[in-house]
């Protein structure tokens, strides 16, 4: 039985092909999408974190544009909201998140008007102002100085080498000042974003102009107070240096170029303050008001905190604009220009995300998968054990990957590490199933007629084969045997016999083995078993009487199975009765016999007194009996289900002590009224029989005999119950020869 258990490791370093291809797959970025849930459900559970830069939006909203109208807007507009905010609020720089170009202006529009709002804006931006404009690879067709239709696309760095002269530049803002070569602004960045989406952004862009930045790091720069000559590019980071030599920031990057945007709040959040470009652009035409309370409105409007030292970026929001994209916060597509401000939160604060390299992720689900995966198909007795703290593994690899994204911002792999541990753990448990079912099928072969299914169950699990040997435990002991059965051995033949008994003691093996019981032997037409072993059962009592009265249930269906199948049996089957006995306690359980021929049983004084329940259930005109340690064991794990009357404080035969023992007169959803009220006046007769008042019990016992629920010649197979016990026997030889005046109640049994 070791041999499966050794081969074990074998088979999952066979299965080792199931996380190389999970890890494969996560190379080539088939789970992309899913790792991508995972990580904004980090961000979900980290929650919206602080910035130690102001970043102020002016939103292009559909009210500004409702009352500016006129779009696209003359950049005069621009130039006044920028010259202000700068001049009169005190923001460090202005980031505008609109590409403009000719390309979107109408053919019919007014020339000189154009070049009049162009010639405002370059004269504000030519001055050095702080306006980062942007640039963009977004329009992939265009034609160039000659007409012809050429094609832009964002370079790839991490795709292979480049060669700038090659590249086209991005979409760029030009300005008709009524020059033949248009004007350009000194601060652009770019916009774009990988995939159009809202995780990765390309830090620069080479190009047979000049190199292009990010918008987030040109603003960095200017709230910085650097200039271009700061950025030092090397192959997996940039370093913003002062001329000092003073290392600024150094910004990590992925494939030579890329780099991951930490998001820091959701779009709608106290963390993102917000106005409409209308409403500032309102407050900057008040500033050159007539009206002393208007222009001190103004002022007052952009005297306040929120611009102070701030950064501002303006951008479209209105959903007409169609430039919106889900976040790692948000589901619902909200306005890019929150990629460029979360950038340069990442930038400013130095909290990037990072991960592990490719061989490091794919070790850790390697890693992963092997521990899960081995706890998974462990067996044995800790084998449920295992298989939970499998799942507990898993769980903790995911609480860690939580608290690290939160901690110290690492984004641990879930999606390759995860499904490898689980697909494998299950080809894993898959694998041993098949293989512990043919050997379960080779072991019940060999034992399964001997033993019972528990046991068997038990050898497989452990992978040991049986031994000599036994322990202590607490169990409940069940004994049953047939009413005068010598009596049907004569009446019935051979053949009608063993079918009889068949019959009879399949029903009773399955209900205590239904109710978790193992059986123990048969001995002729009795049945031993016992419950609580080999499996552990806590209310191993309740289950043993709960069988007890299935049992009777059962008996009394059989009766009128035979009586109705006519003249194949006898009376004396039709009235067939069976007693049982119950009895709990420490006992001794384990394989005992020779060294080459043993059974799996039980022994102890305990079995010994359930034995004698099960005998002495005659002498009181009982079918059911227990001592008095079952019905408490009963009681606590089956509540009132099972319902007992006592019947004697009794000293059987070879013990010493009384025991109080009991009848299990049935469950409680079968016990009538009538029942009811006979245990009530039964109680109080063995009340008054303890009390020595003979005649008081009498009276008592008198009136419960004929509710009794087995009744002479009514009842199939009865000949006494307990109330004529106590009427015929137990108190005429109590008034024949009194017990003695410290008489405790105790009726000695001169039988076993």
């Amino acid at each position: 039985m070791a041999k499966p258990k050794s081969r074990r490791p074998w088979r999952l370093l066979l299965l080792l092909p199931l996380p190389m291809l999970w890890c494969v797959l996560g190379h080539f970025g088939a789970l992309d999408f899913l790792e991508n849930r995972l990580t904004d459900l980090r961000f979900r559970a980290r929650g919206e974190i602080d910035a130690p830069v102001k970043v102020v939006y002016v939103d292009i909203d559909s009210q500004s544009i409702a009352e500016i109208g006129g779009w696209p807007w003359s950049r005069s507009y621009l130039a006044k909201v920028a010259a202000t905010l700068v001049a009169q609020a005190g923001v460090t720089a202005i980031g505008v998140d609109l590409v403009l170009s000719e390309n979107g202006i109408s053919e019919s529009a007014d020339l000189k008007k154009i070049v009049e709002s162009n010639i405002d804006l370059a004269r504000y931006l030519s001055k050095g102002a702080p306006v980062v404009l942007a640039g963009s690879y977004s329009a992939e067709l265009f034609r160039d100085v000659n007409g012809t239709l050429t094609t832009r696309q964002l370079p790839r760095l991490g795709r292979g080498p480049i060669d700038p002269e090659k590249v086209e530049p991005p979409e760029l803002p030009s300005f008709n000042v009524g020059r033949q070569i248009p004007w350009t602004p000194p601060y652009v960045g770019l916009i774009d974003t990988i995939d159009e989406g809202t995780r990765w952004v390309p830090a620069f862009v080479p190009s047979s102009i000049r190199t292009y930045r990010h918008m987030a790091i040109e603003l960095a720069l200017l709230h910085w107070g650097l200039t271009a000559a700061a950025v030092q590019a090397h192959d997996d980071w940039i370093d913003l240096v002062r001329p000092d030599g003073t290392r600024v920031a150094s910004i990590p990057l992925q494939d030579r170029q890329l780099i991951e945007i930490n998001w820091f709040s959701h779009w709608l959040s106290p963390k993102n303050p917000r106005m409409g470009f209308s409403t500032v652009f309102n407050y900057a035409r008040l500033l050159d008001s007539d009206k002393p309370e208007e222009k001190k409105t103004a002022q007052k409007f952009f005297a306040q905190d929120a611009f102070k030292d701030a950064i501002v970026l303006i951008g479209p929001v209105d959903p007409l604009l169609q430039d919106l994209a889900p976040t790692s916060f948000d589901n619902d597509p909200m306005p890019k220009v929150g990629v460029h401000g979360n950038l340069l939160k990442t930038i400013v604060s130095g909290k990037y995300l990072w991960r592990l390299p490719p061989w490091a992720g794919d070790a850790l689900a390697v890693v992963l998968t092997l521990l899960v995966s081995m706890l998974a198909i462990a067996g044995g007795a800790r084998g449920v054990r295992n298989k939970l703290f499998a799942l507990v593994v898993i769980a903790g690899y995911v609480a860690l990957a939580f608290g690290l994204f939160a901690s110290s911002q690492l984004v641990l792999p879930l999606a390759v590490p995860l499904a490898a541990a689980f697909t494998t753990s299950f080809g894993a448990v898959g694998w041993q199933l098949v293989v512990e079912e043919k050997q379960k099928g080779r072991i019940k072969g060999m034992f399964g007629t001997y033993v019972s299914p528990q046991l068997v169950d038990r050898m497989v699990e452990s992978g040991d084969a049986p031994q000599l040997g036994g322990h202590d435990d607490e169990i409940t002991a069940y004994f049953s045997d047939i009413q005068s059965f010598s009596t049907f051995s004569e009446k019935l033949g051979s053949g009608p016999l063993v079918e009889l008994m068949n019959e009879y003691l399949t029903a009773c093996t399955d209900i205590v083995q239904g109710e978790g019981g193992t059986l123990d032997k048969y001995i002729g037409d009795a049945v031993v078993a016992m419950f609580g072993a080999p499996l552990p059962l806590p209310d191993h009592a309740f289950r043993a009487c709960v069988a007890s009265q299935l049992v009777h249930r059962k008996l009394g269906e059989l009766r009128a199975k035979w009586k109705a199948e006519g003249g194949k049996w006898p009376e004396i089957v039709w009235n067939m009765q069976t007693r049982i006995g119950l009895n709990s306690g420490q006992c001794m359980i384990g394989n005992m016999g020779s060294r080459t021929r043993f059974n799996y049983t039980m022994m102890g004084d305990n079995v010994n007194l359930a034995a004698r329940m099960e005998s002495g259930a005659k002498a009181w005109g009982a079918y059911s009996m227990c001592a008095e340690a079952t019905k408490l064991a009963c009681e606590k794990h089956g509540g009132d289900r099972v319902v007992f009357r006592p019947l004697s404080r009794l000293q059987v035969k070879g013990r010493q002590q009384g025991t109080p023992v009991f009848e299990i007169v049935g469950l409680k959803e079968d016990v009538t009224p009538r029942t009811r009220e006979c245990l009530g006046l039964f109680e109080q007769g063995l009340a008054r029989y303890y009390a020595r008042d003979w005649q008081g019990a009498i009276a008592l016992f008198q009136r419960s005999a004929p509710l009794e629920p087995n009744i002479p010649g009514q009842t199939p197979g009865v000949v006494s119950n307990p109330s004529l016990v106590y009427l015929d026997r137990v108190i005429p030889e109590a008034i024949a020869d009194p017990p003695p005046e410290n008489w405790d109640g105790v009726y000695h049994m001169k039988e076993k």
